[in-house]
């Protein structure tokens, strides 16, 4: 019933349900249109009259339609390997291991300090249980006098695939100089692989933004232009250097600004936010309506339906305009079809964040409360430090209070229940004890269906492995 609930999970067989080693074939899950006989067969024999008679018993079947069928599971896979609790003696004698390391009722002490040879069962064999065709290539037919260069730690062939360079140049806070100009590369690049008027105008509207701001994070770009991510690969660093330390780290800035010479780029500082749960903040993880950006329940087992493939976005895909458009893309008109919600980068009051873990510029903190906070120093800002920037200390901090407090009264307000025996302070706010944004939560948090954005690429500090 539970396998039959879930129209993404296979049916599994066990050729040896006791054994929990028993690894199961798995069957698909298919629609039909069929019904359900209940065939009775009904043998009478007849009286024997003569000795010498063979006699045939008449046999009757009766026929009755129970329902109908609409969905059958076929078992089409292969069986996946097998592997026993045996261990191999010296003479290649092979001895039974269930009884040491199965526990079949409660045991004391000593079943569990036992000396026993090690035995660890893989927890899958196999991605695959059906037979898939594999295409050799075929031999590379050299020309005459060819010889096979030198084998050397460069030409190697790595475990993975080498990133595709986008030639983007990274600035660390302590850098002395900040570029002035993109790489030739990253100019060719774009030149070469964006030549259509779709281009050219994405080209200018981005331009326009570091305009208007010389600073932005990836995700504030997909909220206000409509680009193909793998184009914004492209354009970004032709246009823009990107930091990786320092109160603007995970930030794209135009080449030429410095922001560490400017006082008035406070207000594009990064703030790492996270939505602080636990009991001692009245409610958990699981309690509030908001997803986690990643969850190791996602990782899909053969167990499962195979998920349906994306198109892989071509070169030829890329010089035709803003590349590949899925079934729900194709809807959209092409000026938004690959935006993201502006609540990917702005946080306003009375709405919750799409994810528990946000990087806000500060000025897209759009309440006045965290604004006095960020303006405190306006005027008299003096140096910029690695880790407040151009703001007084422990700036960051107080605006994580803040935001945490207005955070709590939307979570009270809809679900009430949670905080009835919440003591309040004379104020009438909670004081919520610090936690610093830069701890990492110490336990997994499992995923809720409550989905209030798109957008869920918001790891930005990973945002260099697409550059590297």
């Amino acid at each position: 019933g539970r396998i039959y609930a879930d129209p993404a999970k296979r049916l599994e067989l066990y050729f040896r349900p006791k054994d929990p080693y028993c690894h199961p074939v798995c069957a698909n899950r298919f629609p039909t249109s069929t019904v359900l006989l209940k065939v009775k067969r009904r043998t009478k024999k007849k009286k024997q009259l003569d000795a010498e008679e063979q006699i045939q018993p008449e046999v009757q079947f009766e026929m009755e339609i129970l329902g109908t069928v609409t969905t059958v599971y076929k078992f089409q896979g292969m069986s996946d390997f097998q592997y026993l609790a045996m261990h191999s003696g010296p003479d290649g004698k092979q001895t039974s291991m269930y009884d040491k390391v199965l526990m079949l009722k409660p045991e004391k002490e000593e079943f569990f300090n036992r000396e026993l040879p090690l035995y660890i069962p893989p927890p899958i064999f196999s991605r695959l249980d059906t037979p898939v065709d594999y295409f050799y290539r075929p031999d590379i037919q050299h020309r005459e006098g060819y010889n096979n260069p030198q084998v050397s730690g460069e030409n190697l062939i790595g475990l993975s695939r080498a990133r595709r360079p986008h030639n983007a140049i990274f600035v660390n806070f302590d850098d002395e100089e900040i570029p002035t100009k993109p790489l030739d590369a990253a100019v060719q690049t774009w030149k070469k692989m964006c030549t259509n008027p779709v281009d050219k105008k994405v080209e200018e509207e981005l331009r326009k933004l570091f305009e208007v701001r010389p600073v932005w994070s990836r995700n504030a770009v997909k909220a206000n232009i409509s680009v193909h991510p793998d184009k914004l690969k492209l354009l970004l660093p032709y246009l823009a250097y990107y930091m990786l330390t320092g109160p603007w780290r995970s930030l794209w800035v135009r080449f030429g600004y410095d922001p560490r010479k400017h006082p008035e780029a406070k207000i594009y500082q990064v703030l790492d936010f996270r939505i602080r749960c636990g009991m001692k903040y009245g409610y958990a993880p699981n309690d509030m309506p908001v997803k986690a950006k990643r969850s190791t329940y996602n990782y899909s087992l053969p167990i499962t339906v195979k998920k349906q493939v994306s198109h892989t976005v071509s070169v030829h895909d890329l010089k035709q305009g803003l590349g590949t458009s899925g079934a729900s893309g194709a809807k959209k008109p092409a000026s938004s079809r690959y935006k993201l919600k502006e609540s990917i980068y702005i946080f306003r009051e009375g709405a919750l964040p799409p994810y528990r873990q946000m990087f806000y510029q500060l000025c897209d903190l759009n309440v006045e409360s965290l604004q006095k906070i960020i303006r405190r120093n306006d005027g008299t800002e003096s140096e910029c430090t690695e880790r407040d920037g151009w703001c007084l200390p422990k700036t960051s901090d107080d605006l994580r209070d803040t935001m945490s407090l207005m955070i709590k009264q939307i979570i009270r307000s809809t679900r009430p229940a949670l905080f009835s025996n919440t003591t309040s302070s004379e104020d009438g706010k909670e004081q919520l004890a610090y936690e610093s944004g830069e701890d990492e939560d110490d336990e997994e948090e499992e995923e809720e269906d409550f989905k209030p954005s798109d957008g869920s690429e918001n790891e930005m500090e990973t945002e260099i492995l697409d550059y590297v």
